[in-house]
C-alpha cells in the first residue's frame, strides 16, 4: 500500500523504520476525536462552496460508517499508514471512493492533530473534575461523621496538639478544592480551536474557522497559525495540574498509609482496597494507597519529558511532537483510576475512634494549652513556654505526663495556675476552643463542612 503523501519519493522505508515512525499504536486512541474533527471539517467545506455539497454528503456518510465501526470495534490500523489520521483517511477511501481524499482540502495533519488533543483533553479533564467532585464529598462525608472524633496533630511526624479528625481530612479537601479551580481554568486554554491554520501559514481555501470552532464547541480559534500547530501549553498545563493533584494524593495516601499500620491503628482500610502476603498470612497490605504514592512519580516523569521535548523546537510543527501523546494518555489513565480508588478507599475506610481518642491523652500534645493558659492570664508568652517547657522535662523524668500533675507541682511551676488548669488540659476542651478563622474548634469544622458541601453541589 502507497503512502497518502508518497508522490515525491521514490524508496520506501523499510519495516522496521516505519515501525519506529508510526505513532498509530498509541495516537488510535484519538480515533473519536479524529472522526468528530473530520466530521466538522467536512461541514465547513460544504458550508463554504469549497466541495460541492453531493461529495460532502458522500463523505459524511462515509464518516459516519466509520464512526459505528469505531464505536464498535470493528476498525483495524496499520502501521504503514503510520497515524490516525491516514489510516482514516485510507480506510475512507476504500470505504467511499476517491471522493474520500477531498477531506482532506484547506487542513494539514499538523492542525487536525492539535484539534484531535484539544477535543481528548477537554473531555478528560471534565471527567477529572467530576471525579475531584466525587473524592471531596466522600470525604465530606467522613468528616461530618467525625467532627468530635480527636486525632493527634503532627508537625515534623512528632506530636504537636490534638485536633478534629474532621479537620485534618478537611485540609485535603481544600487541597482539590484548589486542584478542581485549576482544572477548570485550564479549560479557558484547552477549549480553543487550532483547525483550519494549515501546516503553519492557513489556506488559500475560503474556510471558515469559526464555523468549525462552533461545530466542535470551541470557545474561539488561535489567533496565529503558526502557534495553533505548535502549541502544546495546554497538554503542559494539564501534566502540570496533574503532577500537583497526584502530590496531594500521594500525601494523603502516606497518612492513610502510617494510620493503618500496627503503629497507629488510627483506621482500617476496606479488604477491596488492601491486600495480602504470599508467605505471611497475617499481613493486611495498603497496596492501592502505596501504588497511587508510587504512580506519582510516574506523571511527574510526564511532564517532565514533555518539558524537556518541547524546550529546543523551532516553530512550528516537529517530528519530535510525537512524543506528545503517550505520557498525555498516561497521565489521564493515571489520574483516573487514582481518583476513583481514592474515592473508593476514603468512603469504606474504618475511623478507630477509640485509639485516636486514647492517643490525644497519651502524649504532651496539651502542652501549648498550658503556655496559651499563662499567657491569657498576663504572662508574657515566651516566659509561659519556657514554664511549661520545664513542666514537661519534669514530667519524662517522672514517666508521667501533665495532666498527672499536682495542683502543687502546677503551683511551683506559677503562681497562675490554679484548679480549671485540668480543664485546659483536656483534649476535647482543647480542641473546641480553637474556634479562630479556620481552626480545629467543632463549630469552625461545622461551618467549613457546610461551605464545602456547597462548592461540591454547585459542581453537580
Amino acid at each position: 500500500m502507497s503512502k497518502l503523501w508518497g508522490g515525491r519519493f521514490t524508496k520506501s522505508a523499510e519495516e522496521w523504520v516505519d515501525e519506529f515512525g508510526a505513532s498509530i499504536s498509541f495516537d488510535q486512541e484519538l480515533v473519536m476525536e479524529d472522526i468528530q474533527g473530520s466530521l466538522a471539517h467536512v461541514t465547513m467545506l460544504k458550508k463554504c462552496g469549497i466541495l460541492p455539497e453531493s461529495d460532502a454528503e458522500k463523505i459524511i456518510e462515509g464518516l459516519d460508517v466509520l464512526q459505528d465501526k469505531a464505536e464498535n470495534g470493528q476498525l483495524s490500523f496499520s502501521v504503514e499508514m503510520e497515524d490516525i489520521h491516514l489510516n482514516l483517511e485510507s480506510m475512507l477511501i476504500a470505504e467511499i471512493g476517491p471522493v474520500g481524499g477531498k477531506l482532506h482540502t484547506g487542513r494539514s495533519r499538523n492542525d487536525q492533530v492539535a484539534t484531535d488533543m484539544h477535543l481528548y483533553l477537554r473531555s478528560q479533564t471534565e471527567e477529572v473534575l467530576i471525579l475531584l467532585n466525587s473524592l471531596q464529598e466522600a470525604i465530606l462525608n467522613q468528616a461530618e461523621n467525625h467532627i468530635e472524633t480527636l486525632i493527634p496533630g503532627y508537625t515534623h511526624l512528632q506530636r504537636a496538639q490534638p485536633i478534629s479528625f474532621s479537620h485534618h481530612v478537611m485540609a485535603y479537601f481544600w487541597m482539590l478544592e484548589r486542584d478542581k479551580q485549576r482544572f477548570t481554568e485550564s479549560l479557558k486554554r484547552i477549549n480553543i480551536s487550532p483547525l483550519g491554520a494549515g501546516a503553519l501559514a492557513g489556506t488559500t481555501f475560503p474556510i471558515d474557522r469559526e464555523y468549525t470552532a462552533e461545530l466542535l464547541e470551541f470557545e474561539g480559534i488561535y489567533e496565529n497559525s503558526l502557534d495553533a500547530v505548535s502549541d502544546r501549553d495546554f497538554i503542559l498545563e494539564f501534566l502540570s495540574n496533574s503532577s500537583t493533584l497526584m502530590m496531594h494524593l500521594s500525601r494523603f495516601s502516606e497518612e492513610v498509609i502510617l494510620w493503618s499500620s500496627q503503629e497507629f491503628q488510627f483506621i482500617e482500610l476496606d479488604d477491596a482496597f488492601s491486600t495480602g502476603s504470599s508467605i505471611m498470612p497475617q499481613k493486611k497490605n495498603p497496596d492501592m494507597a502505596e501504588l497511587i504514592r508510587g504512580k506519582t512519580g510516574r506523571v511527574y516523569g510526564n511532564l517532565t519529558g514533555m518539558l524537556t521535548v518541547l524546550k529546543g523546537l523551532p516553530l512550528a510543527y516537529n517530528k519530535d511532537m510525537q512524543e506528545d501523546k503517550e505520557g498525555m494518555f498516561d497521565t489521564v489513565k493515571t489520574v483516573l483510576g487514582s481518583l476513583k480508588i481514592f474515592e473508593g478507599m476514603i468512603s469504606t475506610m474504618k475511623i478507630r475512634t477509640e485509639v485516636m481518642d486514647k492517643a490525644t491523652k497519651s502524649d504532651f500534645s496539651n502542652a501549648t494549652e498550658l503556655a496559651d493558659y499563662l499567657a491569657a492570664k498576663g504572662m508574657p508568652f515566651r516566659e509561659a513556654h519556657e514554664v511549661v517547657g520545664k513542666l514537661v522535662l519534669s514530667c519524662v523524668q517522672k514517666n508521667c505526663y501533665l495532666a498527672d500533675l499536682t495542683i502543687e507541682h502546677f503551683k511551683s511551676a506559677s503562681s497562675l495556675f490554679e484548679e480549671d488548669i485540668y480543664t485546659a488540659l483536656n483534649p476535647y476542651e482543647a480542641v473546641k476552643r480553637r474556634n479562630s478563622a479556620g481552626g480545629t474548634g467543632f463549630e469552625q469544622v461545622k461551618l467549613a463542612i457546610e461551605k464545602g458541601k456547597k462548592l461540591v453541589a454547585e459542581y453537580k
